[in-house]
């Protein structure tokens, strides 16, 4: 047990949203709408009940994304997009890596004030989400000073997050069964001496996203301290109409 533990609140319910294959600018949108909330909700002094903790897993349309620290040329630029792939700049930590089909990307968006107002506790427990999961899988994988999670030299998923006043967004992705040719065209995170591995890369077993959803909600349960439930259909809708006013809004403009 780690010794975050006995300094964490009552467990905090976590609304989990299963997006499906998604866009890197719609899963953002949400991810944007979702912190917003959660900055309003601060901002008019509303209690832990007026709760906006939600647990957004996607898998991506090829893209390559960069961190705040990244300064890629736009020849570069250019050349990963040749390959078929979008190319994004975000705002948070990390430098440049790829989400493709067949990896699984968690987004959660919290207010760390409901678990435990530690970034670096935050980006552990992530961590130990997936260091579980592969152990229950029969994959050893650990942590690094380089972040993310490894299995030897392979990264097997990568973190990269944003904090604004103890809310979360951005998050971790792990290889389930995607093509992981994609990476040979980059340093992924910056490192031109290691590489990836995947769960089915690992296992021999076409690990797809599907089947690692639950076990990853499982092992986040345990390393967050929260109870996860499905997010309901209205509360979807309600943000997704925020999301699409927001979109109108721009092309309009």
């Amino acid at each position: 047990m780690c010794h975050y533990c006995n300094k964490m609140k009552t467990p905090s319910v976590v609304k989990v949203w299963k997006l499906g294959l998604t866009s890197y600018d719609t899963a953002f949108k949400i991810q944007h709408t979702l912190s917003r909330r959660h900055l309003d909700s601060m901002l008019k002094g509303h209690s832990q009940d007026d709760n906006h903790d939600t647990l957004l897993l996607v898998e991506h349309k090829p893209v390559y994304t960069v961190g705040i620290r990244d300064d890629t040329s736009k020849q570069e630029i250019d050349r990963l997009k040749a390959l078929g792939a979008d190319f994004k700049k975000t705002n948070r930590g990390g430098l440049i890596t790829f989400h493709g089909p067949g990896q699984l990307v968690a987004y959660p968006v919290l207010n760390l004030k409901h678990f435990y107002t530690s970034v670096k506790w935050y980006v552990q427990s992530l961590e130990e989400s997936v260091i579980k999961l592969c152990d229950q899988l029969g994959i050893k994988a650990v942590r690094s000073p380089y972040t993310g999670v490894w299995v030897d030299d392979n990264k097997i998923a990568a973190i990269g997050i944003h904090a604004s006043r103890y809310v979360t967004t951005h998050g971790i992705s792990l290889n389930c069964n995607n093509d992981l040719s994609w990476f040979d065209h980059i340093d992924p995170c910056g490192f031109d001496d290691k590489g990836v591995t995947s769960i089915t890369k690992e296992t021999g077993l076409d690990f797809s996203v599907e089947k690692t959803m639950p076990l990853f909600i499982k092992h986040f349960e345990k390393a967050i301290g929260c109870t996860c439930e499905d997010l309901s259909a209205k509360e979807q809708e309600q943000i997704l109409s925020v999301v699409y006013t927001k979109l109108m809004s721009q092309n309009t403009s």
